[in-house]
């Protein structure tokens, strides 16, 4: 009954003038411009959050988009340092060009990585759908195999492969590797992926574990209380939490602008209260701040994507106080 409700209220939302999925998405998405991204965040510092920023855009048709995607995760660089904020960057590998020419997209994520290394600033490496899966977590590999450490990966724990892939890259990186791990907003299809409430979150659950105890640098992005507190007694059994340096064998001795081995991450209007409790007791927080022209694109593939986004939508304009920003 809840799925359908969803659906209903997304199948509602689509199909409303542009004007008005702008003002829901408003919550959700910083604006269209770098400025709008900054602004948000020197407004959200002051509640102890950091960032990562992401430009809005997936996959591309042409080349040329892949080049001011470039240009403008430059501007974006510039911007960070310029404003003196805690903040890092997310990209989609496909906006680079990945999917069309491979040569070409990985010379231009290469560009920007060894930018961001200069500044000291780490690129997140966002997880798009099962097809690039491989190439994505390859891109990473291929990053450190050229010196380039100061790169990550997103997994998404309702993929069956997930778990192999955190072994994977545990024999190749050890500790150096650095995750944000999800739920995933992809449906993807039964065969590869689990697909019911619970056994993705128990699967997102065993993918913290795996990662902490390869000693992982692990960006816990959910907004699930399940998978919190999951994440929170884990940490403790493990002696690690704020405060507290690191424990784990081979860790790394500094990770700039990170937390004690693990951080929390929430996206940009999605439980505020939350984040701010979470603050509040010690834990690094992340805010995922996602900005660009393509904000309606971007909306509407979120709502097709994961049509449970609905009750959302729905509690937003019923009880908006549970959801403050």
């Amino acid at each position: 009954m809840v799925g359908l409700f969803s659906r209903m209220i997304v199948g509602m939302t689509i199909r409303m003038p542009r004007w008005f999925v702008g003002w829901v998405s408003r919550r959700y998405v910083a604006g269209p411009s770098l400025d709008d991204a900054v602004r948000v965040m020197k407004r959200l510092e002051s509640e102890g959050a950091c960032f990562t920023i992401d430009v809005l855009g997936e996959e591309i048709s042409t080349m040329a988009e892949a080049t001011y995607f470039l240009e403008e995760y430059k501007r974006v660089i510039a911007a960070i340092t310029e404003n003196s904020l805690d903040a890092n960057l997310s990209i989609k590998p496909t906006a680079f060009g990945l999917l069309l020419d491979k040569e070409k997209g990985m010379s231009n994520i290469e560009s920007l990585v060894r930018m961001a290394a200069d500044h000291n600033m780490f690129v997140r490496l966002d997880m798009e759908d099962h097809r690039v899966t491989s190439d994505t977590i390859q891109v990473m590999l291929d990053m450190h195999d050229s010196g380039l450490t100061n790169v990550g990966v997103v997994l998404q724990g309702r993929l069956f492969r997930t778990i192999d892939d955190i072994e994977q890259v545990k024999t190749k990186l050890g500790p150096s590797a650095d995750y944000r791990i999800c739920k995933g907003i992809y449906l993807e299809p039964e065969e590869i992926a689990h697909t019911s409430r619970q056994d993705i979150i128990d699967a997102t659950n065993a993918c913290i574990d795996s990662m902490l105890d390869a000693g992982a640098y692990v960006g816990i992005a959910s907004h699930d209380h399940p998978i919190i507190a999951h994440a929170l007694n884990s940490l403790e059994t493990r002696s690690m939490g704020p405060e507290c340096i690191d424990p784990r064998p081979g860790v790394p001795d500094e990770r700039p602008h990170k937390g004690p081995g693990y951080e929390f991450q929430m996206l940009l209007g999605v439980r505020g209260p939350l984040r701010r409790r979470l603050r509040n007791k010690g834990h690094r927080t992340r805010v995922y701040i996602p900005y660009g022209d393509k904000w309606y694109e971007y909306s509407i593939r979120r709502l097709q994507e994961n049509p449970t986004i609905g009750t959302q939508i729905a509690k937003a304009f019923i009880m908006p106080w549970t959801n403050r920003p």
